[in-house]
């Protein structure tokens, strides 16, 4: 079960798909070798990366239960975002029966005051049931929903099955710092924090208190080993290694070619055997191939894990 200690690298999974749209049962066994090849401390699957809204209840089911059979033992947490909760408790009991360790839940764009959001939570949790541990995701850059961080408390407080905070809130540093002061002064109890974003701001995230990264950047094992660094105390090496990646991850974050370009790189680096998206998807041009290529091969000089991707 998902706990609010939770920590490291929670690895944003894709979903592979064949040439003809459907879900690649090869390439999801092959990927989630590849991510505990990359020592991350969990996965997190279904998410906006993971082109959730594409697949029907029963396919996400399935893949989900592929996942935690095929992950052995490795945390995973399952988006459960949904229209209604008919559909968001009947995939929540599934993965948690399978043997999932949490459930993912973003708000939707129809909400906007604070009694609002936490009302909808309040429905949640009576929806999955207050045993099922789970994520606030606050990413309001896509859902367009501004979340406090008196909200998220208020939130945290009001459920103890809340174990952690997907943050991806930008400008969002000031807002970890805001949440673990209420910690520090114990008007929250304690939570995880993992950041998205890509992990274009990991490198002064962690400082500020994040517990770690869950997000998809195609180099996850980069992200374990910055992680590693900052832990250690190792601060210029952590930044070192963030600097020489910096581009790719600008590069890949591009709303919309975004996971076009994740893909790819996954493809390339032997993660999935195609790097083919469900209709309606955004593919990558021939020039932007190029300068995701060259962008590899500037990387390699400093990172050899980028050596020979490039096409």
């Amino acid at each position: 079960m998902l706990k609010e200690t939770a920590a490291g690298v929670y690895v944003i999974s894709a979903t592979p798909f064949q040439e003809d749209g459907r879900v690649d049962d090869v390439s999801t066994d092959q990927m989630v070798e590849f991510y505990r090849g990359c020592r991350v401390s969990g996965m997190t699957i279904l998410g906006m990366m993971g082109e959730a809204p594409k697949l029907d209840v029963g396919e996400a089911i399935g893949f989900s239960c592929r996942v935690v059979k095929r992950a052995g033992g490795l945390p995973v947490v399952v988006g459960v975002s949904a229209p209604g909760f008919a559909a968001m408790r009947t995939l929540s009991l599934a993965v948690m029966d399978a043997g999932a360790a949490g459930v993912m839940i973003a708000p939707p764009h129809t909400l906007r005051t604070d009694d609002q959001l936490a009302g909808y939570y309040d429905q949640c949790v009576a929806a999955i049931g207050a045993d099922v541990p789970f994520v606030i995701q606050d990413y309001p850059l896509a859902s367009g929903v501004m979340m406090a961080p008196q909200l998220i408390r208020r939130i945290v407080t009001a459920h103890p099955s809340c174990k952690m905070l997907k943050h991806e809130d930008w400008p969002g540093l000031e807002k970890i710092s805001v949440l673990r002061g209420f910690q520090k002064d114990g008007t929250m109890r304690p939570i995880s924090i993992l950041t998205g974003n890509g992990g274009l701001f990991i490198d002064f995230e962690m400082e500020r208190g994040a517990d770690g990264a869950m997000t998809g950047y195609a180099f996850p094992d980069m992200l374990t080993d910055l992680i590693d660094c900052q832990n250690a105390g190792e601060r210029d090496t952590a930044h070192d290694l963030f600097d020489a990646h910096l581009p790719l991850l600008r590069y890949e974050q591009q709303p919309g070619v975004g996971l076009a370009v994740r893909k790819y790189i996954l493809m390339r680096r032997g993660a999935i055997r195609s790097d083919a998206q469900r209709m309606p998807a955004s593919k990558l041009s021939a020039a932007a191939r190029a300068e995701v290529d060259y962008l590899l091969n500037r990387l390699a000089r400093r990172d050899t894990r980028a050596a020979g991707l490039a096409s």
